[in-house]
């Protein structure tokens, strides 16, 4: 077992279990990674079962925390490198059991990516269309998945501890989709069509 993974099996076993205060398991997974951080994949047994599990919300001290700002770089390094070049990766792909995700946001000029902790889609609105997806964590796979072109997501704004609602329309609200999946542990192969 690398240490990659014994960190991992490590924030695993704490799960959804503590109060929302930076674990030392999490500490040493954030930390403990270069900027581009391992991307967990259906392939590794220890790994699946990061991607399967519910995930649990930050509380305002942990987003306030220095660690916070860390984990969310980290985790736009890694989607945008050359080795990934995604457009969205959640929390657990990269082996922590929290509701964060970076997505590329498609809808917005320059394309950023921004990284919305505490997610959720509160509202899907009119008929979900069909459109193939692939993932960082399912490697070499791609399937068609049913999502909905208009959503509303809510989130926690990391520097004033407000949650916010947004409207997001297209492929943008497709990628949010797939992302939040994961937080449920959910996979697109578990929705293709």
């Amino acid at each position: 077992m690398t240490l990659i993974s014994a960190l991992v099996a490590g924030v695993m076993a704490v799960g959804c279990q503590d109060t929302g205060a930076w674990t030392e398991g999490e500490r040493a997974l954030i930390s403990g990674q270069p900027e581009v951080m391992r991307v967990l994949t259906i392939e590794d047994e220890a790994d699946l079962k990061v991607l399967r599990s519910p995930c649990c919300d930050f509380s305002a001290a942990a987003l306030a925390n220095p660690l916070y700002a860390e984990l969310a770089a980290k985790m736009v390094a890694t989607v945008t490198s050359p080795e990934q070049d995604g457009v969205g990766i959640a929390g657990p792909q990269v082996g922590l059991s929290r509701r964060v995700v970076a997505v590329q946001r498609f809808d917005k000029e320059g394309e950023p990516f921004e990284v919305y902790p505490n997610i959720r889609i509160t509202a899907f609105r009119g008929e979900p269309q069909p459109g193939r997806e692939g993932c960082l964590s399912v490697p070499g796979r791609r399937g068609e998945v049913l999502r909905y072109q208009d959503i509303d997501i809510c989130y926690t704004q990391p520097e004033s501890g407000r949650d916010t609602t947004e409207t997001v329309t297209g492929f943008t609200a497709v990628i949010f989709q797939h992302e939040t999946d994961h937080l449920d542990g959910v996979l697109y192969i578990d929705k293709t069509i």
